[in-house]
C-alpha cells in the first residue's frame, strides 16, 4: 500500500496544492543517494516513481528495506530532528517530490490548521508502520472495523496521490 495515501487521506485539497507549491520535483539517476546516515537532511520527500533501497551501516550496509512510489523518507528525522539512521540510494532513475524542511516548519509555525492535520498524518503513518512491524509478527490478526473506515479514506487519498503524480510529470 501507498504510504503517502495516510498522510494525503489528512490533508486538504488546499495543503497539497501548497506542497506542490514549495516542493521541488527531483530526477534521481540509479546509484545516487537521496539520504545519507547520519548526516543531516534539509527536506521531507514522497517518491513519485522508482524504486529505492535503504540500507544501515550498524548492519554492515546491508538493504533493510525497499522504497517505492508513494513512500514517504525523512519523516522521522523531521519529527525528532535527529540525523537519518539509515542511507537511501536509488536503486533505478527515481521522481520525488523534495519539501523543503525550512519552508515546511514556516508553514507549520503560521498555519495551525495544517499544522494540526500534518502532524495527525505523520502520527498516523507512523502508526501504520508499527502496526505492520507487529502484523509481521502476528500475521493472522482479523480486520477491524477502523480498518474498514481507514480504506475507505485511502480511495479518496489515492486519488489525490494520483493527481499529485500527473501535476508533477507534467511539468
Amino acid at each position: 500500500m501507498k504510504k503517502v495515501l495516510y498522510i494525503l487521506s489528512e490533508l486538504s485539497t488546499r495543503d497539497i496544492d501548497w506542497m506542490l507549491e514549495v516542493g521541488k520535483r527531483l530526477e534521481i539517476p540509479a546509484g545516487s543517494e537521496v539520504i545519507k546516515e547520519n548526516q543531516e537532511i534539509d527536506a521531507l520527500y514522497i517518491v513519485l516513481d522508482g524504486s529505492l533501497s535503504v540500507c544501515v551501516a550498524a548492519l554492515g550496509a546491508k538493504e533493510i528495506a525497499t522504497i517505492g512510489s508513494g513512500q514517504v523518507l525523512g519523516e522521522m528525522s523531521f519529527v525528532d530532528s535527529r540525523p537519518p539512521s539509515a542511507t537511501v540510494t536509488a536503486i533505478e532513475k527515481s521522481l520525488i517530490l523534495a519539501i523543503p524542511k525550512a519552508e515546511l516548519n514556516a508553514k507549520l509555525q503560521e498555519d495551525v490548521l495544517f499544522s494540526l492535520r500534518f502532524y495527525r498524518a505523520i502520527a498516523k503513518f507512523l502508526s501504520n508502520r508499527l502496526r505492520g512491524t507487529f502484523s509481521s509478527l502476528a500475521p493472522n490478526e482479523e480486520k477491524s472495523e477502523s480498518a474498514e473506515v481507514i480504506e475507505e479514506n485511502l480511495t479518496l487519498a489515492a486519488s489525490r496521490f494520483d493527481e499529485l503524480l500527473q501535476v508533477l510529470k507534467d511539468k
